[in-house]
């Protein structure tokens, strides 16, 4: 396969209109595609499978911090594609504290040896825009930035100044602009993009974006900058074999889950047997549940009309039988959940409210460390993690059982405590990557009572 990255000078400039019209573009041309998302983000990656029909997969420095597993990722299943497109994430150079290689797209670019298109708006800027481009450049010349595409051009003559500007004062080409059209434009919500399963018209939108990056870009230019990977895939830890069936919550309220998380768990031998908290009146036959996140805030109504499934989840946790929850599932395994249109009930199981926020309660990487056995994670152990949250958690039951810390620039910038047990029963809002640490997955499926049956 032939590989590249779409990154932006800064959050917003395009990088996600630019990426999906790509996509489509390719695909439109019969090529086989496997797209990519660097960092912890969820919705993103639905807007890139929805196009190629390939989930996309998160690369993520910080969650899964083994550069061969990181490779491991980016390879594995790939023997067929024809482009490897990743978009990043923020601005080029943006990532944890001010360290340009912690967690940032420049950092996944070199692991990967990515090289790397730049997407930069351009409205309000002309010549201006080749100082940009030439900071981007010096700033590490590590890092291959092969090429520039402009969003939101206001004119071919706007375009043509910046062009012009660039390629007199760098040796970075232009590959081409999107014109700046509102109906285009992505809507957004508290945690980013509204899912594309949520926006009726987002095929005729993305079709409408491929369509004017199709007529003012060089594809041919910009897919002879990227550059082949043929080297194999090796996972460098061996996975141990399970028997268990895995009830895992998948509908419009729940549905943030890794793709590399969930294929793991297959690889392991764990059977995933999806049902819907808001549509189906019963469980699944399974031995456990995982309640990922989402947005049951959106969909509170429709959750606590389901009055038969918040009572069978219950019924399953008082016969202490294992169930994992993060973000949105701990909210919905709450006994309240207070949104701006009311108060509605929930399962019950964690003696507790849960209400939404104006702002941002948590944002971003942490490490949390056990301070007690959880389903989770043993006692002493600490993983890392990502919190993004519009709500707080009121316990009035039980008490936290993780330690956090947000850490930036070697520093400890924040301290609190979440993650909740009662029975076999965990949730907190931090979401993890299972392929961090193969001890984490090892320690989760035992509690959740898998059957070892060996090696692989």
């Amino acid at each position: 396969m032939r590989k590249l990255m779409i990154a932006g000078v800064t959050s917003g400039a395009g990088k996600t209109s630019v990426t999906l019209g790509l996509l489509k573009l390719l695909v439109q041309q019969g090529l086989n595609v496997q797209p990519y998302k660097v960092g912890p983000d969820y919705v993103d990656t639905k807007f890139h499978t929805r196009i190629t029909g390939r989930p996309s997969r998160n690369l993520d420095s910080f969650l899964t911090p083994q550069r061969a597993t990181l490779a491991y990722l980016f390879k594995q299943n790939t023997a067929l594609i024809d482009y490897a497109v990743v978009e990043g994430v923020m601005g080029l150079y943006d990532g944890l504290g001010t360290d340009k290689d912690c967690a940032s797209s420049s950092a996944i670019a070199k692991l990967l040896d990515l090289p790397v298109v730049l997407v930069l708006d351009g409205k309000a800027t002309s010549t201006s825009t080749a100082a940009i481009v030439m900071g981007y450049v010096n700033f590490d010349p590590a890092v291959n930035i092969v090429g520039v595409i402009i969003n939101n051009v206001l004119s071919a003559n706007h375009f043509q100044l910046i062009k012009g500007a660039i390629e007199r004062y760098t040796t970075v080409p232009v590959l081409g602009y999107l014109p700046r059209d509102p109906a285009i434009s992505l809507p957004s919500r508290q945690l980013g993009l509204v899912p594309d399963s949520e926006l009726p018209q987002i095929d005729q939108k993305i079709e409408r974006i491929a369509e004017l990056l199709g007529a003012h870009l060089d594809l041919p230019q910009l897919l002879s900058l990227a550059v082949p990977d043929q080297t194999p895939a090796k996972l460098p830890f061996k996975l141990p074999q399970y028997q268990l069936r895995l009830g895992i919550a998948q509908d419009d309220a729940f549905n943030f889950y890794y793709q590399d998380n969930l294929e793991l768990l297959k690889r392991c031998g764990v059977t995933l047997v999806p049902f819907s908290p808001l549509h189906d009146a019963q469980l699944p036959a399974v031995d456990a549940l995982y309640l990922g996140g989402g947005y049951p805030e959106e969909f509170a109504a429709e959750l606590a009309a389901n009055q038969s499934m918040r009572q069978d989840i219950a019924s399953f946790s008082k016969q202490n039988r294992p169930i994992y929850a993060e973000c949105g599932g701990l909210m919905y395994l709450g006994e309240t959940l207070k949104t701006a249109a009311g108060e509605f009930p929930m399962v019950g199981v964690l003696a507790g409210t849960s209400e939404m926020t104006p702002r941002l309660k948590r944002f971003g990487y942490c490490y949390a460390t056990a301070q007690q056995d959880t389903l989770l994670v043993a006692q002493g152990q600490r993983i890392a993690g990502h919190e993004f949250h519009h709500s707080i958690f009121k316990a009035t039951g039980a008490q936290p059982l993780l330690k956090l810390t947000k850490e930036r620039d070697g520093q400890i910038i924040d301290q609190w405590t979440g993650g909740y047990q009662v029975r076999r029963t965990f949730a907190g809002y931090v979401h993890v990557h299972f392929y961090q640490n193969p001890q984490l997955l090892q320690h989760l499926l035992q509690e959740m009572g898998a059957v070892t049956r060996g090696a692989d």
